[in-house]
């Protein structure tokens, strides 16, 4: 391409890097904290009876107020909130940013967590402060306060529990943060299927709380489905800028069928959350590791007593995939690993072990 087209894009384009997907062809994927239970087969033919009703010559519906509905019954929150739809979270996490793009807007966050809050700042242009957590990746509050006095900032992103380490904040802790926030606070609970606690029924008393949640990790991760809860008046306000006709008819009518049989999904999050124990349990015993307590569908590791590079490719070519965050800032020599079905968590651990002593 000529170097006039390339003229006319933002010239701080060339300094992002595109959110990379590995190639996970013939491996056992244990990267992306997926669902790693396939739908029944009862479950499937009805599914798709149910979506041949889809007149996909028609637009879909533009507010679903049904589908809403049904997502407040399951999960909540109170009838004073309201809710907002969206291409999954990460289209709602980029609403939010572009809904407080002004001169002198700011975000806060918490290093290391979920990339995409700093990566859509930097794609928006908005600056992003970032509050380091300790050694054991427990959040620093007294340093959260003084970041919130500092910066003022009118977007604070808090995952509850956190990725990629898997763990949970103290409550008390995230409360104040809501508390001495003059911005919007948005609780990520994108694992909370597989966590012991959740803000939703504290929607209601914090007008400046916002609760993001999303379907892919109950196993709908290919419908690319999202939605975000907070007060009535604030829903609408950003609902103003959410494009139109952004959650497809076969995506609405695929939740709705799921959520109308919830008790599948909560039957298999049950059976990640007894997996992870056992995996955690596996990872504690084997020489070499660290393994960190989780609260979520996946599991944040440290490698001790060689490169986490070289255990990495290793494993690669033993046809695991998992996530290297060891070039991460503060997830230096961390690897982490989605709990898989029992089968997966088996051959990886076993591959693991080869990769170390290798």
């Amino acid at each position: 391409m000529s170097n006039q087209a390339l003229s006319r894009l933002r010239p701080e384009l060339s300094q992002l890097h595109a959110y990379a997907v590995p190639d996970s062809t013939g491996m056992v994927k244990l990267d992306a904290m997926e669902n790693p239970f396939a739908w029944p087969v009862a479950i499937r033919s009805q599914w798709l009876e149910h979506i041949s009703r889809a007149q996909v010559n028609r637009y879909p519906e533009p507010n679903p107020e049904q589908l809403k509905q049904k997502l407040k019954q399951q999960f909540g929150p109170h009838d004073e909130c309201d809710l907002l739809l969206g291409n999954g979270s990460d289209e709602l996490i980029q609403l939010l940013v572009l809904a407080i793009a002004k001169p002198g807007a700011s975000i806060l966050t918490l290093g290391p967590s979920f990339s995409m809050y700093e990566m859509i700042a930097q794609m928006i242009g908005v600056d992003c402060h970032v509050v380091s957590l300790d050694d054991n990746y427990q959040l620093d509050i007294k340093a959260m306060h003084a970041a919130i006095e500092q910066y003022d900032p009118s977007l604070v992103f808090i995952a509850y529990p956190n990725n990629p380490t898997g763990n949970l904040w103290k409550r008390a802790d995230v409360q104040s943060i809501v508390s001495r926030s003059q911005g919007l606070v948005v609780i990520d609970e994108a694992y909370g299927p597989f966590a012991a606690d959740s803000f939703t029924n504290d929607l209601a008393k914090h007008e400046n709380m916002l609760l993001l949640r999303t379907a892919s990790k109950l196993g709908l991760a290919a419908v690319r489905f999202g939605w975000l809860a907070g007060e009535k008046q604030l829903i609408a306000e950003l609902n103003k800028i959410r494009l139109p006709y952004n959650i497809n008819q076969l995506t609405q009518l695929t939740v709705e069928f799921a959520l109308d049989n919830y008790s599948i999904f909560a039957e298999q999050a049950d059976a990640i959350r007894s997996m992870r124990g056992s995996l955690f349990a596996q990872l504690s015993s084997i020489k070499g590791v660290k393994p960190f307590v989780s609260e979520a569908n996946f599991i944040l590791f440290k490698v001790l007593d060689r490169p986490a590079d070289d255990v990495f490719s290793n494993l690669l070519k033993q046809k695991v995939l998992i996530k290297n965050l060891s070039k991460q800032q503060g997830l230096e020599q961390c690897l982490r690993v989605t709990v898989g079905s029992k089968e997966e968590n088996k051959i990886f651990c076993d591959a693991l072990t080869k990769a170390l002593n290798a």
